[in-house]
């Protein structure tokens, strides 16, 4: 007679049959997992993170690449390679994240887009923790890979002044020239700057550069920064490019002077947050509210059956034109025809271009 399954014995289970049982559950889980990665992933506060992330690394390798070359190159370096180092470094942080997060890469510049309401002040830790993050990352790549190079030019002694520094490779300085509030202003001349020509080159209602062209028109515009007025203070413009290189520098053993001397470092940030913030107000005061704004929504189909209607050489005949909103046929000349026709019942929505 058969036990009762309570009372049945036990039977010790076949380790072999286990061990099949956890490598199954161990491959069911790994695709888990990585569904559950990339829905993470595909989250717009996490692709925005790592967009600026990604491009301020990008834009801070080639920058600060180029300022290496200068100091610890001689002849491979100069003035010049600097600004096209960080101009074509921008220019290639929008073509990565320009669709995703407006590569900012710039703190002071996403202070101002969330100050004018472009943008949710929620995103703003978000955006300018990448940025660090990003920043600081490309001046340990700068590091590790220049390191023999500055352990020669500097005799093993890390400084900040003098004919042998080398920590303005990663951070901007104030010039024995200027003084600190003069270095202050030139930063919020400089910040102002580049917002107000931001704006000017991305405004879709004004005269902004040609699609698919804005990336390389902002990198010539940092370039003419850097060569027009870079020289006092280094234009900096960009608390994400100067404060976290600067405290890897302390870290690394350039010590607590990065911070010290001339009590230059809060300039720098502070400065920009200033500057960026008055050059899009100055814009959208004296610029921006200027320009007239074309209607979102076209209700009267006569004018857009106009718009749609080809402009013909004076010396080419006048064939009649058929429209694709309906069968009626229209021309130039008996333009009363077109009148007849009655207007849409759903409104048209007018692309910006």
């Amino acid at each position: 007679m058969a036990l009762p399954l309570s009372i049945r014995p036990t039977r010790w289970s076949d380790p072999r049959v286990e061990t099949w049982s956890t490598r199954s559950s161990k491959m069911v889980s790994s695709p888990t997992v990585i569904t559950r990665m990339q829905a993470i992933m595909q989250k717009e506060m996490v692709r925005e993170f790592l967009a600026e992330f990604i491009s301020t690394y990008v834009m801070m390798v080639f920058g600060l690449g180029s300022v290496a070359h200068m100091v610890l190159g001689g002849k491979f370096g100069s003035f010049l390679g600097v600004n096209l180092g960080f101009g074509f470094g921008v220019t290639m942080g929008v073509h990565m994240a320009g669709n995703i997060s407006g590569a900012h890469m710039n703190a002071a510049l996403t202070f101002t887009n969330c100050a004018l309401g472009h943008m949710s002040w929620k995103k703003f830790p978000v955006y300018v923790l990448g940025q660090f993050l990003g920043s600081f990352l490309a001046a340990a790549t700068i590091y590790c890979l220049f390191y023999s190079a500055i352990i020669e030019f500097s005799g093993g002694h890390l400084t900040v002044t003098g004919p042998l520094a080398t920590a303005s490779i990663f951070a901007t300085y104030l010039p024995d020239h200027s003084t600190l509030w003069r270095g202050f202003l030139d930063e919020v001349l400089v910040t102002g700057m580049l917002q107000l020509c931001l704006f000017a080159i991305t405004d879709k209602e004004n005269n902004p550069a040609l699609q698919g062209t804005q990336a390389l028109v902002i990198g010539i515009l940092i370039i003419v920064i850097g060569v027009s007025l870079g020289m006092n203070t280094g234009y900096a413009m960009n608390p994400s490019r100067d404060l976290p290189p600067r405290f890897f520098t302390y870290i690394a053993g350039w010590g607590v002077q990065v911070f010290r001397a001339r009590d230059w470092w809060w300039v720098p940030v502070v400065a920009p947050f200033l500057g960026a913030y008055l050059g899009g107000i100055i814009y959208l005061v004296f610029i921006g509210s200027t320009i007239p704004r074309r209607p979102q929504i076209l209700e009267d189909s006569m004018m857009y059956e106009d718009r749609r209607i080809p402009v013909l050489s004076k010396t080419m005949p006048n064939p009649p034109v058929t429209s694709s909103i309906t069968p009626v046929s229209v021309s130039p000349i008996n333009r009363p025809s077109v009148r007849t026709v009655p207007p849409l019942s759903d409104p048209i929505h007018l692309e910006h271009f």
